[in-house]
């Protein structure tokens, strides 16, 4: 068998359940009626992402539990279609509650980004690449 190159759950560890449901439904993000007290689970256009108390997503890797500092060595990012959707998409995520990690800005690769962090420092990179196109679903398609 081949692994299967997909992305189907996100789970974030959150330290505080109702607060971080409450900032994704401020991003505009749409909770499912699947969801329950002990786990949020949102919509996006691919994968779905979930929302976990820390210490019990710990408890299930069989992983000691611990307070996380500073960056992770990992981000999620949303592609958007133009440098202007970039800006908006920023200011609509600090007006949540996220803090802003990066302006938007040009970068090196030729394209456009800025970064935030949700109130549990999970970083987001939001950014604008002309190289690549996105599909209907507002998804990256690369070759």
């Amino acid at each position: 068998m081949t692994f299967p190159g997909r992305l189907s759950l996100v789970t974030l560890g959150v330290t505080d359940l109702p607060r971080s449901t409450a900032f994704y439904q401020a991003l505009g993000w749409r909770l499912s009626a699947r969801s329950q007290p002990d786990i949020s689970f949102f919509h996006t256009a691919g994968a779905l992402l979930a929302l976990y108390p820390s210490a019990e997503l710990a408890a299930d890797a069989l992983q000691p539990a611990h307070e996380p500092a500073g960056f992770r060595n990992v981000t999620c990012a949303v592609c958007l279609g133009a440098e202007p959707e970039v800006d908006e998409a920023l200011a609509t995520a600090v007006a949540a509650g996220a803090t802003l990690l990066k302006p938007a800005q040009k970068v090196e690769w030729g394209g456009y980004s800025g970064y935030f962090a949700d109130p549990d420092g999970h970083a987001w990179e939001v950014a604008y690449n002309p190289f690549w196109p996105l599909n209907d679903a507002g998804l990256p398609e690369l070759p």
